[in-house]
Parts: structure tokens; C-alpha cells; sequence
């Protein structure tokens, strides 16, 4: 008769260590996530401070504040799979990282990527070139900076597509969104009536508007005639508060559409236009 003892033992034995190595891989992990989760309640605890106490900007404490949290967040993975490694599996992680400067110089030289990209990422935070949720052109994207990484910028387009742009392409670079924009409106009256009267009901309309958009910060001005085809071209300009210039576009050209019609005063029909010019 077989004696199942020392494989009962045996049994027992190698359970009780999974379950070890279980119990200190989980505690590991919880309190991994308890650092993090209060360590990124921290950083946003004092990045809100500084917008209240230090005047900066939501934009640049934004950015700012992702870029720690990515930062925070890579060291303490780093941590976990250290703390992993030698606490559950028993591995000595110092002659790993003794090992890790001759492994990362090898890296390097095939990685130069990678280091452009944190090196641009740097200069464009430290230039304050970008912040977040600013309007920019770059790299053949146009959108809403959602995030300005060590490695990657994200740009969101306006069609809703998010575009992850390595910072190393970021080498020109057109920001919308710093001070007033302008708002460029261009009407045409036709040749049978007086532009200075023209002009006059266009101008009056425009300071109506003036007086009811606070986002338009300064004109709108009537700056006279801009061309002559097959109308009198007349140009309207106003300086407009961030990102708001497209809405006042439509606003100054509604608000003239009206002035025009209760005066009067026609605007050439499409038809007309390219008639005299000759469009098909």
C-alpha cells in the first residue's frame, strides 16, 4: 500500500508558498494603487493652489500638471517592478541596475528618438511655446492641445480625432490662442448705391454690436472700400477675445445682412457675381 504522506506534505507545502507569494504580490499592488491615487490627488491639490495663490495660468498648470503626474506615475512603476521583483520572486535587482548603464548606452544609440522627443518636449515646456487647451498648427495637425508629454503632444482636432504627434516633429510651430484674434469680414454692395452711405449704416450696425458682445474687444471698424469687381468690396475688422473670432464673423455678418436690407441696400447676388467674372 502506497504512502501519500510526504505527497500530501509536498502539496501542502508548495500551496502555502503560491499563497504567499500571492498575498505579498497583492499587498504590493494595493498599496501601489494607494500611493498613486494619493499622490495624484496631491499634485492636483498643489498645482490648484498655485493657479489660486501665484497667478498662473489654467493652460500652463494644466499641461504642467499632466506632465508630473506621467512623470510620478513612470517612477512608481519603476518602484513596483522593483519592490515585484526582489520581495515576491527573490531576484537581487542591484546587479540589474548595476548592469543597466552599459544595457541603457546601447539602448541609447538606437533610441535617439526617443531622447529627441523628451529633449523637444522639454524646451517646448520650458519656452512656454504651448500649454493646454491651446489652439495650435503643427506638424500638419491644426487643434486643441489635450496633453504635452515627455515623448508625445496630443492635439485634438475639431472633427474630434486625436492626433498623438511625437514632440521631435514639433519643429515649426504656430500657436492660436496667445492675446486678441481678428475677426475679418468682407461685404459687397452693389455699384448703384453711395458707399458713404453704405459705410455709415455698416458702421452704425457694428457698434450696436459692439455694445452686446463682450467678446469682441475692440471695433468692429468699417475700413472702407477693399475692392472693386463685381461689387464694392468694403472690409470690417475687430479684435476678438481667444477662439472667438469665427463667432464674431458670423455675428458681424448677420448683424450687416440686416442693417443693409432695412436701409436698402443690396448685396450682389451670387448668380451676378459670377456672371460678370465669367464663373460657370
Amino acid at each position: 500500500m502506497m504512502n501519500f504522506g510526504f505527497f500530501d506534505f509536498n502539496f501542502y507545502a508548495i500551496l502555502l508558498a503560491i499563497g504567499s507569494i500571492l498575498l505579498e504580490l497583492i499587498v504590493i499592488i494595493v498599496v501601489y494603487s494607494i500611493v498613486k491615487s494619493i499622490g495624484n490627488k496631491v499634485i492636483t491639490r498643489v498645482f490648484s493652489r498655485a493657479i489660486e495663490r501665484q497667478g498662473i495660468s489654467l493652460g500652463r498648470a494644466k499641461t504642467l500638471e499632466k506632465l508630473t503626474v506621467n512623470a510620478f506615475t513612470y517612477v512608481l512603476t519603476f518602484l513596483l517592478i522593483v519592490m515585484v521583483l526582489e520581495n515576491v520572486f527573490g531576484v537581487q535587482t542591484t546587479a540589474i541596475l548595476a548592469g543597466a548603464g552599459v544595457v541603457g548606452l546601447a539602448i541609447g544609440f538606437g533610441a535617439q528618438g526617443l531622447v529627441s522627443d523628451v529633449v523637444t518636449g522639454f524646451f517646448l515646456l520650458l519656452e512656454k511655446q504651448v500649454d493646454v487647451d491651446d489652439y495650435v498648427t503643427t506638424a500638419g495637425f491644426s487643434g486643441i492641445v489635450e496633453e504635452v508629454g515627455l515623448r508625445t503632444t496630443k492635439i485634438r482636432d475639431f472633427d474630434g480625432s486625436l492626433h498623438y504627434v511625437p514632440n521631435r516633429e514639433i519643429s515649426k510651430l504656430s500657436n492660436h490662442s496667445r492675446g486678441n484674434m481678428l475677426a475679418l469680414v468682407d461685404i459687397g454692395v452693389t455699384y448703384d448705391k453711395d458707399i458713404d452711405e453704405a459705410v455709415e449704416v455698416m458702421q452704425r450696425a457694428c457698434d450696436e454690436l459692439a455694445e452686446q458682445e463682450e467678446t469682441i474687444k475692440e471695433g468692429p471698424n468699417v475700413v472702407a472700400v477693399q475692392g472693386l469687381g463685381a461689387s464694392k468690396v468694403i472690409r470690417i475688422i475687430a479684435k476678438t477675445e481667444n477662439m472667438q473670432q469665427r463667432a464674431v464673423e458670423r455675428k458681424i455678418r448677420k448683424a450687416i445682412n440686416a442693417a443693409l436690407e432695412a436701409n436698402g441696400i443690396n448685396i450682389p447676388f451670387l448668380d451676378q457675381i459670377k456672371l460678370e467674372n465669367n464663373v460657370e
